[in-house]
């Protein structure tokens, strides 16, 4: 049985799928005259990039511009399905996804050089596709503060989602913007059970925490959306008419879902997981799972993907929708305003004298 690192998520850190050899770190039996292994410190380090907003076409993502201003995540959450694009990096989407980062140190320049683009259009840009823009390394290297401030100068609509209770600090920005429907935040609540949360996910915020982010938030005129994701047959299932109901208290005003995706390496990671921290529900837990996946431990295709199939699914489904129509979470939110949208005057420029 693999040994976890203290505040680590992933219990081991197979090679990535690219590489010509594969390594694992494995058990030889000596432990007992071996030296204490050292701990796991987390590494982050600049990336190069020529752009930072990215673009999708995936018809069952709720947008089509997104920034992600880091790669890899600190927070360790198991389940992440961003974890195996660790591995076009040449790294594991084990350890080294949650102990080996990379920041965008110009996100909030180059993401002004492309809102100045005479031909660029406004849309909704979303932030924290991928990995959550308000991890720790935020607190120090402030590129998601940056990223908002830019997008706040040239009224620039956006949505954010996180699970930091970090998100709070950026209020000064995202307070005025939402009064002028500029943006809405969304906050992803897995369970309100702080040791299984602790388990799931291992360096960020508490339930609790998550639910003050909510709260305070929602006081300030942010629109909070509250995202139950994963929802996991058989480990946190029957929570979610009580997340629904806490958020709904705390001033959320709309809620969805995202059923557990087991893609590529998350498959291996999420069961050796199991195994070791919730060793008496493995085997349920899996078979719930290929019973919402057509047998499979995951399915891909669109419209299948984020909710699964079958009787499992289909009654999460109507439990969903029945517990936020009771919570009063499925009101109609009015899109975001593109038409606000300016490029502002660079420093020292000359005022329109029309304007």
């Amino acid at each position: 049985m693999a040994v976890p690192f203290n505040g680590r998520g992933a219990r081991s850190n197979a090679s990535s799928r690219y590489e010509s050899r594969q390594r694992e770190d494995f058990d030889d039996g000596w432990e007992i005259d071996d030296a204490e292994p050292a701990k796991l410190k987390t590494v982050i380090a600049p990336m190069k990039s020529k752009t930072v907003i990215a673009r999708n076409d995936s018809p069952d993502v709720g947008f089509s511009r997104s920034i992600n201003p880091y790669r890899g995540c600190e927070h360790g959450c198991i389940y992440c399905y961003a974890r195996p694009a660790h591995a076009y990096l040449g790294l594991s989407p084990g350890l080294d996804f949650e102990s080996r980062l990379f920041f965008k140190p110009e996100a909030g320049k180059l993401l002004a050089r492309e809102l100045s683009q005479p031909r660029y259009a406004p849309q909704v840009i979303h932030i924290g596709g991928d990995t959550d823009p308000y991890q720790p390394q935020e607190r120090r290297l402030g590129v998601t503060r940056e990223v908002i401030e830019t997008l706040s100068r040239f009224q620039h609509p956006f949505t954010i989602i996180s699970k930091s209770a970090l998100i709070l600090r950026d209020l000064d920005i995202m307070a005025p913007m939402a009064a002028r429907n500029l943006m809405r935040a969304t906050i992803s609540v897995t369970s309100l059970d702080r040791k299984l949360a602790r388990s799931m996910e291992p360096r960020a915020a508490t339930p609790e925490r998550r639910i003050e982010a909510v709260c305070q938030l929602s006081a300030a005129g942010v629109p909070v959306i509250v995202m139950v994701a994963p929802i996991i047959p058989g480990l946190n299932d029957h929570e979610v008419e009580a997340v629904l109901e806490r958020v709904a208290d705390a001033g959320a005003v709309g809620a969805g879902y995202v059923a557990l995706r087991l893609p590529l390496e998350i498959k291996d990671l999420f069961r050796e997981w199991l195994e070791t921290d919730h060793p008496g529900r493995a085997a349920r837990v899996m078979s719930l799972v290929r019973q919402m996946r057509g047998g499979r431990d995951y399915d891909a295709q669109f419209g299948k993907r984020m909710r699964g199939e079958g009787p499992i699914a289909d009654l999460l489904a109507q439990r969903f929708k029945a517990a936020k129509r009771r919570y009063g979470l499925d009101r109609e939110l009015p899109p975001l305003d593109v038409t606000a949208f300016r490029v502002p005057p660079e420093a020292g420029a000359q005022g329109d004298l029309f304007g």
